[in-house]
């Protein structure tokens, strides 16, 4: 009478298992060392900057290994002197202006995006083509029509020149309607058999669930808001200097002050710190949003 025999499983030992553990610690370990030291180099500009900021103008010129990242006598005259210098009005006018580019574009964007990815109209494909297809023109290309036309509506030298052409753009409408491509369309379905209109589906269901790409597009605009120099550059007068950004009055501001080193670092700061909270914050906000609103099959 043949037997049967059942086909032997193979098994890994104690020893193979440990020895993959150890492999991939040491991989984790490698990978992390490596992130650290990619994230302290990119940190270390900034770190020379905030130390320049904080010397006196003869030590920064002497520069040296041991004074390179701490002043040895920290001083805040070079931030008396930028606050001096209008720095106060220029930082206001680059929060406005990045206020009303966010809430701008989380507007507009949002509503365009939500149409071309939810509602049906006669050339909807075409026109959301054309849309897309602006995000191949360069912006340089843009500048010229843009300044003539605010010429012709009298708004240059005034914040709408700073704000109107910068309320929605391309690239912000294809991002909202990538996402709100990706939400189940059951969810409005649902919505619609309860007898909600097409506002109250978008403001109460689709909208609280974009929260992630709501933030993101936050986040791209704030950032091109806070680092916008050619556009404010153009069309704002050099007569006007109130309605200078905080780029643009840093241009001018190292025009007057190019030999003094620890003012051009503060000004420096004061300008590039603002970006990095707000990123830090929205980021949070992001992670947190991502985490909170997946939809479970």
């Amino acid at each position: 009478m043949a037997t049967i025999t059942q086909p032997r499983t193979q098994t890994d030992t104690p020893a193979q298992v440990s020895s993959g553990s150890g492999l991939d610690a040491t991989l984790r370990v490698v990978a992390y060392a490596v992130l650290v030291f990619v994230a302290l180099l990119m940190f270390v500009p900034f770190a020379f900057s905030v130390a320049t900021s904080l010397k006196t103008n003869q030590e920064a010129i002497r520069l040296s290994f041991s004074n390179m990242f701490w002043p040895s006598n920290p001083t805040f005259d070079a931030y008396r002197v930028a606050f001096e210098a209008n720095v106060a009005r220029w930082f206001f006018n680059s929060a406005l202006v990045a206020a009303i580019w966010i809430l701008g574009r989380a507007l507009f964007d949002t509503m365009a995006g939500y149409a071309f990815a939810r509602m049906q109209f006669p050339g909807r494909n075409l026109v959301f083509l054309l849309v897309i297809s602006t995000m191949m023109i360069p912006g340089i290309v843009t500048i010229i029509p843009k300044f003539i036309l605010l010429q012709e509506f009298g708004l240059l030298n005034t914040y709408g020149a700073l704000t109107l052409p910068f309320l929605a753009d391309a690239f912000g409408i294809f991002l909202m309607k990538q996402f709100f491509e990706s939400i189940p369309v059951e969810l409005e379905e649902a919505a619609r058999i309860d007898g909600a209109s097409r506002y109250r589906m978008f403001a109460q269901i689709i909208l609280p669930n974009a929260m992630p790409a709501v933030t993101a597009l936050a986040i791209f605009s704030f950032q091109g808001s806070w680092n916008a120099f050619l556009e404010p550059l153009i069309f704002i007068s050099g007569s006007s200097p109130n309605l200078f950004t905080l780029p643009v009055g840093l241009a001018n501001f190292r025009q007057a002050y190019y030999t003094e080193w620890p003012t051009l670092m503060a000004m420096s700061v004061i300008t590039t710190v603002p970006l990095a909270v707000f990123f830090l914050i929205f980021q949070r906000y992001f992670v947190e949003s991502s985490a909170s609103s997946g939809i479970k099959g």
